[in-house]
């Protein structure tokens, strides 16, 4: 008896790719902006926001270990998909509506608690509707998706900040129109596989089941904290830019600009991880994220370097991210696949806190310049790591 195999990706890994695209346009929109709203109108300082991005990064991480053992233990991931975008989407109108740090802080920590019910169960559920042969490619799909949603965002605030004359108020209620789109992709677009099998477990969190987890997956878990740890915040990019003099119109430009080449290149390191291989793509990544922090050191004003240095950032989060979420999906157990990935989130969210308050201290007490030197140094660690590591991230043979 013959069988077919499937060569095209599950129309579900294109509608969850469309509900991240529509939500990071909110949420970049917003983010583009934020970083300066912050320290210009509220007057905060930069290691105040790096420790505020940090801290919503890691509360949105933890989230991620809960939500993933749960989707796990019910098998219903849907219900949280959709519980964590309508919490992201209900945020969006509290920012032009905020009138103290405090409301605005606490939007951005409760859009991330949406993000951590979201993100593991979301990973998961791609890797139950494709085939193991489209992993790379399904994975690589849905991270460029998710980017284009990042630059349209700074490329859309950039258009409002030039007709509106800075109104950042104003700006900021545009971004509530596809988030409500996001939503209503989940409620009408989104169906979970039929042939999960019923359980009779009661939900739970046994920290025990991480021995169910092969010693190759916690070499990908420790390689993602280093290379975690290298990056700091995005909004850090930003703060770089307004102080190389950049209008404020045009500081967006630094996100679109990230996030273009970060779209553009998930997708094809997805589909050309087969032939050549996760490991040397995550070495290139390495390799172009640590001359982006050197070229971020040395520039002091908005040169072609410096936009070289944000490329190069951008192409080092596409050779990475989709094919470290590949590499997770690949390595797990099938019942434990929201479990696995809520720990690579957790450990992504707290080398975030590190990275956001320790770049942010470097900055504030030496220099922007000394903030992205020693990031630079870290880059080279994670590249001794994945040296070290080689033997054991072999690429998992298909089946």
């Amino acid at each position: 008896m013959s069988t077919t195999v499937q060569t095209t990706l599950p129309r579900t890994v294109w509608i969850l790719g469309l509900v991240s695209l529509f939500m990071d346009m909110s949420s970049e929109f917003i983010h583009a902006i934020l970083p300066i709203y912050l320290t210009t109108t509220l007057g905060l300082t930069v290691l105040t926001v790096g420790i505020i991005e940090g801290i919503a990064e890691a509360t949105a991480s933890i989230m991620k270990v809960f939500s993933g053992v749960i989707s796990d233990q019910f098998q219903k991931r849907k219900a949280l998909i959709l519980a964590g975008y309508s919490l992201g989407a209900v945020t969006k109108p509290i920012f032009p509506l905020a009138d103290s740090v405090f409301a605005v802080i606490a939007a951005r920590f409760i859009d991330r608690v949406g993000k951590g019910i979201r993100g593991a169960p979301r990973d998961a559920l791609v890797a139950d509707v494709t085939p193991a042969p489209l992993m790379n490619a399904a994975y690589g799909l849905r991270q460029s998706l998710d980017t284009v949603g990042a630059f349209a965002g700074p490329l859309l605030a950039i258009l409002m900040l030039y007709f509106y004359a800075h109104d950042l108020r104003l700006v900021m209620w545009v971004a509530v129109i596809p988030a409500a789109i996001c939503v209503a992709l989940i409620i009408w677009g989104i169906q979970e596989p039929a042939q999960w099998s019923a359980t009779k477990t009661k939900p739970r969190l046994h920290w025990a089941d991480a021995k169910l987890l092969p010693p190759t997956y916690w070499w990908v878990i420790a390689l993602t904290a280093v290379m975690t740890l290298a990056r700091m915040a995005d909004a850090l990019l930003v703060l770089r830019a307004q102080e190389n003099q950049l209008g404020i119109v045009w500081i967006p430009l630094v996100l679109v600009l990230y996030s273009a080449v970060y779209a553009l290149s998930a997708y094809p390191a997805g589909l050309l991880s087969n032939r050549l291989g996760q490991t040397g793509l995550l070495a290139a990544g390495l390799l172009c994220l640590t001359l982006a922090q050197v070229l971020l050191a040395l520039t002091s004003t908005t040169t072609w370097l410096f936009w070289l240095g944000i490329g190069l950032w951008g192409l080092h989060m596409g050779l990475s991210q989709g094919i470290l979420s590949a590499k997770i999906a690949q390595l797990a157990p099938t019942q434990l696949r929201g479990t696995s990935f809520g720990v690579f989130h957790l450990t992504t969210g707290l080398m975030q806190l590190v990275a956001g308050a320790g770049f942010g201290w470097l900055w504030y007490q030496y220099s922007a310049a000394t903030a992205f030197a020693v990031a630079s140094l870290v880059s080279i660690s994670s590249l001794l790591l994945l040296a070290l590591s080689h033997q054991q991230l072999k690429p998992v043979a298909s089946s």
